[in-house]
C-alpha cells in the first residue's frame, strides 16, 4: 500500500543560458515549476500469521489461534491451551515514482526532453524480518496474551531527472523557448515501526466474547530528498543529464522521526448461528513526533547552508474491521470474509500542522481512506496424520496514493493516480497434536509477501 508524501517549495526557471532562482520556501507556490518532494511508504495492516495470509487476510471472524491477539483479541477465548506463536516474513516492494517526462506541452526533442507524458519508474526492495511473536494463556472464561508485531518495515529510493513543462507565465525572457525544468531529485525512505502489546479477552456468554489490547509503539522514520539544479547554466546542461553536483544543490530536506506512542485495540466475536461467527475490531495507530529539516542550497533570499527546522507529528492510520466466518459441520470447510477501513487521511491531516508552525511550508495534498475487502477459504484433510490444510484467498486494496493538487500541474504530475491492487494468496498448513506450521504467499503488482509461522500449544 504505497503512500507518497509531499512538501512544497518554489523552484527555478532558466533564462536562456542564465538562471533565475525563485523563492525557495513559499506559503503559496504559484510557480508552475514548483519542486515537489515525493516519497512513499508501506504499512503491514494485514493480520499476522501464515494461516491468516493464506486466507487473504480474512481472519477477524475466525480469530482462532494465537495471532488473534492482534487480529481480534476477542477470539483468544477460543484457545483451550497456552500457545506460543512465531512468524517470519519476506517482503518484496515495487514502489512507483515519477522519473522524468513532460508535465505539460510537447517535448522539444533536445536531450532529455524527448518523452511525451509522465514517465514512471520503480524502486525494487527486498526485506525480511521477525514479523510476529506471541504467548497466549487461556483460563476458562478469559485469556491473556503478550505479543510483538512488525507494523511497518519498508525502504525505497527514487531519482527524478529531466521533468519539463511549458512556461505559461507569458514572459518571453523566461525558460528556453517557453520550457521550464523541475529541479532533479534523489530520494530515500526508511520506515520501521514495532509494537509490544498485551491483550485480553473475556467470554461474556457462551456465544459472545469481548477483547481489549494495549500497545506500545516504537517507531523510526527517515526520509530524505535532495534537489539539484542542472550541472551548468548552459543550454546543453539545461536539457542534459544531471550529475547531482554538490555545488548545484538546490535544497536538502529530511523528515526524521524517532519516538514512541501508546494505542488501544478492541474486538468482539459473536456466534450468531451454529456454524457462523461475526467478528469486529478497532485498532488505533500511533503518532510519532518528528522534525522536518530544510537545508538551502543555491538561493537568492536565504544564503546557501541556511537550516530551517520545524517539529512535525506523523499520525499513522487507525483501522476498523468487520468480518464473518463459516465452518462446515464436519470441520473440513472454512470460509471467511472481512472488510477493513483504513484511515489513511490522518497522515496528511497531521502533517498539515506544519503549516501552523511555519507558514512557509504548504501541504495541500490529501490521501483517500481505504476500504479493503478480504475473502478466503480453507479445506482440511482430516483423515491424514498429521492433518493437512490448504488455503486460498484474495483481497482488494483500493488505490489510496497521494492526490495531487488539482490546480497545480506539477503536483498532479508528481503524484500520479494508481490502480486498485488485487492480491492473490495461497497457503498450506500441517497440524500435529501440539504443533502447527504454516506457509503462505501473497502476490500483487506492488507487494509480494511470503510468510512462515509456527504455533506450539502445551
Amino acid at each position: 500500500m504505497p503512500c507518497p508524501l509531499l512538501l512544497k517549495v518554489a523552484g527555478p526557471r532558466a533564462t536562456g543560458v542564465s538562471l533565475l532562482v525563485l523563492t525557495l520556501i513559499a506559503a503559496l507556490s504559484s510557480s508552475p515549476a514548483a519542486a515537489q518532494i515525493q516519497f512513499s511508504f508501506q504499512f503491514s495492516f494485514s493480520n499476522p500469521g501464515a494461516r491468516s495470509l493464506g486466507f487473504g487476510g480474512a481472519f477477524v471472524g475466525l480469530a482462532d489461534d494465537a495471532t488473534a491477539a492482534f487480529a481480534n483479541p476477542a477470539g483468544l477465548v477460543q484457545l483451550a491451551k497456552p500457545e506460543i506463536s512465531i512468524e517470519g516474513r519476506s517482503w518484496s516492494y515495487s514502489t512507483p515514482f515519477t522519473a522524468s517526462g513532460r508535465v505539460s506541452g510537447e517535448p522539444t526533442g533536445i536531450g532529455l526532453d524527448s518523452e511525451s507524458g509522465i514517465q514512471l519508474s520503480r524502486s525494487e526492495t527486498d526485506l525480511t524480518g521477525l514479523s510476529y511473536l506471541s504467548f497466549v494463556y487461556p483460563k476458562e472464561k478469559w485469556s491473556l496474551a503478550f505479543y510483538r508485531h512488525q507494523l511497518a518495515n519498508f525502504e525505497s529510493t527514487s531519482a527524478t531527472q529531466g521533468l519539463f513543462l511549458d512556461d505559461t507565465g507569458g514572459s518571453e525572457d523566461v525558460g528556453y523557448e517557453g520550457t521550464l525544468r523541475i529541479p532533479d531529485q534523489l530520494g530515500a525512505v526508511d520506515l520501521n515501526i514495532v509494537s509490544y502489546s498485551i491483550a485480553g479477552a473475556y467470554r461474556v456468554t457462551e456465544d459472545l466474547s469481548l477483547g481489549l489490547g494495549l500497545s506500545y509503539f516504537d517507531g523510526t522514520q527517515r526520509v530524505r530528498s535532495q534537489a539539484y539544479l542542472w550541472d551548468e547554466n548552459t543550454l546543453e546542461s539545461f536539457f542534459g543529464e544531471n550529475h547531482f553536483l554538490p555545488n548545484r544543490l538546490f535544497f536538502d530536506a529530511a523528515v526524521d522521526a524517532d519516538g514512541s506512542d501508546w494505542g488501544v485495540t478492541a474486538g468482539l466475536l459473536w456466534r450468531f448461528a451454529e456454524r457462523w461467527h461475526l467478528g469486529g475490531f478497532f485498532r488505533q495507530g500511533p503518532e510519532i513526533d518528528g522534525q522536518l529539516s530544510f537545508l538551502t542550497g543555491i538561493h537568492t533570499e536565504h544564503p546557501p547552508g541556511t537550516l530551517i527546522e520545524v517539529d512535525v507529528p506523523i499520525q499513522y492510520p487507525n483501522v476498523y474491521g468487520l468480518g464473518i466466518a463459516y465452518r462446515s459441520a464436519d470441520g473440513r470447510w472454512t470460509g471467511s470474509f472481512e472488510w477493513d477501513y483504513v484511515e489513511y487521511s490522518v497522515i496528511m491531516e497531521s502533517l498539515k500542522e506544519v503549516e501552523d508552525r511555519d507558514p512557509r511550508f504548504r501541504i495541500p495534498e490529501t490521501i483517500d481512506d481505504g476500504n479493503e475487502l478480504h475473502l478466503g477459504g480453507e479445506y482440511a484433510f482430516l483423515e491424514t496424520t498429521p492433518v493437512v490444510a490448504v488455503r486460498l484467498g484474495a483481497w482488494l486494496d483500493p488505490d489510496h496514493r497521494i492526490q495531487g493538487e488539482e490546480s497545480n500541474e506539477v503536483s498532479r504530475a508528481m503524484f500520479q493516480p494508481g490502480d486498485d491492487e488485487l492480491h492473490i494468496a495461497f497457503g498450506v498448513g500441517i497440524a500435529f497434536k501440539s504443533f502447527q506450521i504454516d506457509l503462505a504467499a501473497d502476490f500483487s503488482d506492488l507487494v509480494d509477501t511470503i510468510a512462515l509461522s509456527a504455533i506450539y500449544s502445551f
